[in-house]
């Protein structure tokens, strides 16, 4: 059986993860009370295994239930239960402007909690157990709802079996940091194809910009060197039961330089047999206020 249990923020995605989910095979319920979760690991046996993979979401719209989550998940372990846990995360000013858009009411919104922003406070605060103790967490401050759905396929579309996934990030720094990187790396320090008036509006996907920026003896004497620091991590990684491990590349503007080295990295660990996806957050991005 493969169990995903979904929570994190509200706001911050959950319903495209879910959807996604489901697009891949899993029987998927929302909204989901704590406990019940021990209910719903029992339906692969009783479905005579028509149903094996099962995606939960358990968040604070269960109100006072809540509570119960962390012992319930306690429990599935008790029972031999085995499952994965994905948190979505997101930061609060971001949320604030969802939440402005779609004018929808936080679920911890009453009584002494009058405002959105220390709706979303209190919620961060009851959740830090579970983002402690998730197997991938996703940030969802900069992703668009395709990007969000599209890395929950990568990771989950073969099951949840496997030891380490490891997800290639490109983004651009003037756009802003990724926030749920474990390593980082920043390639502003090879020259730039942006300067280049036919490259200028390609993108690191581009052969010709993927020759121009492994032309210089800087990137001869860059890769190699982190392709050895990555071989030498992700052993230790794995060592230390992670899961999940996010390597975000960046450079000025996401597009060039960051991609290229991204795409090569990625290579390189599916060369190893290890499973991959890759992400290129702002290769699209003109601007963004």
């Amino acid at each position: 059986m493969d169990l995903v249990v979904v929570t994190g923020m509200s706001g911050a995605g959950k319903t495209q993860v879910i959807n996604a989910l489901e697009d891949v095979g899993y029987y998927c319920v929302d909204n989901v009370p704590p406990r019940l979760l021990s209910k719903f690991a029992e339906l692969p046996e009783q479905s005579g295994g028509k149903i094996s993979r099962i995606a939960l979401v358990v968040d604070v719209r269960s109100q006072d239930m809540f509570a119960d989550f962390f012992s319930c998940l306690n429990d599935l372990k008790t029972s031999h239960y085995s499952y994965k846990m994905v948190f979505l995360d997101c930061d609060t000013r971001t949320l604030l402007n969802r939440y402005k858009e779609t004018r929808r009411r936080h679920p911890l919104l009453s009584g002494e909690i009058t405002s959105v922003e220390k709706a979303i406070d209190a919620e961060r605060e009851m959740l830090q157990v579970a983002k402690a103790d998730a197997d991938y967490i996703l940030d969802t401050t900069l992703s668009s709802p395709t990007q969000t759905k599209n890395r929950i396929r990568d990771l989950f579309s073969g099951g949840v079996s496997l030891s380490m996934t490891v997800n290639c990030t490109s983004f651009g720094y003037k756009f802003g940091l990724p926030t749920d990187a474990d390593l980082m790396f920043d390639v502003r320090c090879l020259p730039n194809p942006f300067y280049q008036p036919q490259l200028r509006e390609l993108t690191g996907l581009d052969q010709p910009v993927k020759d121009f920026v492994l032309s210089f003896p800087q990137t001869e004497g860059l890769l190699p060197k982190l392709l050895d620091l990555i071989d030498y991590l992700i052993p230790l990684y794995v060592a230390e039961g992670k899961s999940q491990l996010v390597i975000s590349v960046g450079c000025t503007g996401g597009k060039h330089r960051s991609v290229v080295l991204s795409e090569l990295l990625a290579e390189h660990l599916v060369r190893q047999n290890i499973s991959v996806t890759v992400t290129h957050r702002d290769i699209a991005v003109r601007s963004r206020k």
